[in-house]
């Protein structure tokens, strides 16, 4: 299952929309992780909305979303490049009840939504920091994208342990004369009806065609999505050398490797003592 991001346009209407499918890489995302389901909905969910966020960029550039919160999951986090590189983490607390919450904002608890964009066009990144709006994650986004944009946004999310997608529309400013007075209600009615197994399984041909069979929709081609790369072994050898050469040596005498993992591109270095050898060897740190 591909991972792609697709664009498409209601010619009659002033109606855009795009369709965020993961796939493999959401499948690479989640692969060894230890999050109970709903965790990695949230996460799955997440990871879709920044691609989708990613795609719509004006300036090329880098789209960070985080959710922090005082809940079962006090922090989530997804980052995408104006490249459809994609990032994503999530924790949850170690004493977690047999029964979690199912949605975004049970999980959560009281919380905030912060989104950066980095970007060589603003010379500093910009960040908003925003209360949760909403019970789900979608209804969250929708309504962030809503008011940050003033314009109507209908935004459906679903996440399992091998997909993640997403379906957003958005109102355009009208033209004049109003192609069609109802094509906004009549559209964001019909995504309305979308399922959650539709989202996971089909791609954006059938499922634009499903839902919109009536309307006249210019479908563009896809957009590639990938997992972004992780730090280079050189970069994470550079921490290794930040712990200094004895305490490095400790960890791999007691573990049998120095294990650095990266959250965020679910990545591990690992570092024998062969290679602390090496590594001391040519920093010139003394032991």
């Amino acid at each position: 299952m591909d991972a792609s991001l697709t664009r498409f346009l209601f010619d009659a209407l002033d109606v855009r929309g795009a369709f965020v499918r993961l796939g493999t890489v959401w499948q690479h995302l989640h692969a060894r992780r230890t999050w109970p389901p709903p965790v990695a909905h949230l996460a799955g969910e997440l990871s879709a909305v920044a691609a989708l966020i990613a795609g719509n960029l004006k300036q090329p550039g880098r789209i960070t979303l985080q959710i922090q919160g005082h809940g079962i999951v006090p922090l989530a986090v997804a980052d995408c490049t104006e490249n459809l590189a994609l990032r994503a983490m999530a924790r949850s607390k170690e004493a977690l009840p047999p029964a979690l919450p199912a949605t975004a904002r049970a999980l959560v608890g009281d919380g905030q939504l912060q989104l950066t964009l980095d970007t060589p066009a603003l010379g500093e990144p910009w960040t908003s920091l925003v209360a949760l709006e909403g019970e789900t994650l979608a209804e969250i986004f929708a309504h962030y994208l809503e008011h940050s944009e003033q314009q109507p946004t209908r935004l459906f999310l679903a996440a399992d342990a091998n997909n993640a997608a997403a379906l957003f529309l958005q109102a355009l400013p009208p033209k004049a004369p109003v192609q069609d007075a109802d094509g906004w209600q009549r559209v964001s009615t019909l995504a309305a009806t979308v399922r959650r197994e539709e989202l996971l399984t089909l791609e954006a041909p059938a499922l634009l065609a499903r839902l919109f069979a009536e309307e006249d929709v210019r479908v563009f081609a896809p957009r590639p999505i990938a997992v972004a790369p992780p730090p280079s072994r050189e970069k994470l050898a550079r921490v290794v050398r930040s712990l200094g050469e004895a305490q490095a040596r400790a960890i791999v005498a007691e573990h049998g490797e120095l294990r650095i993992d990266d959250e965020l591109s679910n990545h591990s270095e690992i570092f024998r003592a062969e290679d602390l050898d090496a590594l001391f060897a040519t920093s010139g740190q003394p032991s």
